[in-house]
């Protein structure tokens, strides 16, 4: 029998990417689900996608950067049980922009969603994960949020909130039920480049997708597995893939040099003069 069997799971962002592969890997492991994201077909696809559909699986369409739709959500679950035993804040979105061209609107945009949507998660989800045996709460941070990436700032910043945010409240429970832990990707593949806002109107997204492809290191069903090995090590922290952990090793030797030693990351914010 697995850790998650016969427990239940709250996961937001489940219609593609990591959550989708969360939600298929702990159907099978025999855990409830409660499943969230704002595009209703990726959802129905991850839903049509269990395994195991003598397993409860609920979705709802929710926007995790609306508080009330958030705190409604999570009124609904309590209606049905008294607690849940994990909560994975994990939809995100992406923006390229340099700081000097950036489009307000997109910022806030992306802040709603990325920040602020794990603080929606996190206090609607909070009671219920307190009422548990054990509670664990996972917010989704990534490698960006370790280091600065031009065209990034804005993506920087809501990736450095989380991580600021989740170890704050990780030491606020740690005398409590709750397990708190900050997940820090590297490049995974999902649909976040495809459907990102920004760099450069004259990119599609198929050629955002391409793109990103140089990138990724880590699939996102190997991503949900090692999420699910830390809520059951109960770790405080995660990084995920070789280029996750090579960065962290990185900036720990050279907090402030690091992009010398990342090809381009110099290079790349640098406007071309004449």
């Amino acid at each position: 029998m697995t850790y998650s069997s016969g427990k239940a799971a709250v996961i937001t962002g489940a219609g593609s990417g990591i959550g989708r592969a969360l939600a298929r890997q702990l159907n099978r492991e025999g855990c409830t689900l409660f499943l969230s994201d704002v595009d209703t077909e990726g959802l129905a696809a991850t839903t049509a996608s269990l395994e195991r559909p003598e397993v409860a699986a609920h979705t709802q369409c929710v926007d995790v950067a609306d508080k009330l739709a958030m705190d409604a959500w999570a009124e609904s679950i309590a209606a049905q049980q008294p607690a849940v035993d994990i909560v994975i804040n994990n939809a995100g979105v992406g923006y390229s922009d340099r700081v000097d061209e950036a489009d307000y609107a997109n910022v806030q945009w992306l802040m709603g969603i990325n920040f602020w949507g794990v603080v929606h998660g996190t206090t609607a989800f909070l009671p219920l994960l307190k009422r548990a045996p054990r509670g664990h709460l996972v917010n989704i941070s990534s490698i960006f949020g370790m280091i600065g990436v031009p065209t990034q700032s804005a993506y920087n910043a809501s990736k450095f909130a989380v991580r600021g945010y989740t170890e704050a409240l990780r030491l606020e429970m740690q005398d409590s039920n709750v397990h708190v832990c900050c997940v820090h990707p590297g490049g995974v593949g999902t649909n976040i480049a495809r459907s990102s806002r920004g760099g450069g109107n004259t990119m599609s997204a198929d050629e955002k997708a391409a793109m990103f492809e140089h990138y990724v290191r880590t699939t996102a069903e190997s991503a949900a597995a090692q999420i699910i090995r830390a809520v059951e090590k109960q770790q405080p922290r995660l990084l995920i893939g070789s280029d996750a952990k090579f960065i962290h090793f990185l900036t720990r030797l050279f907090p402030v040099s690091y992009p010398r030693f990342l090809p381009g990351l110099g290079q790349a914010g640098r406007k071309k003069s004449g």
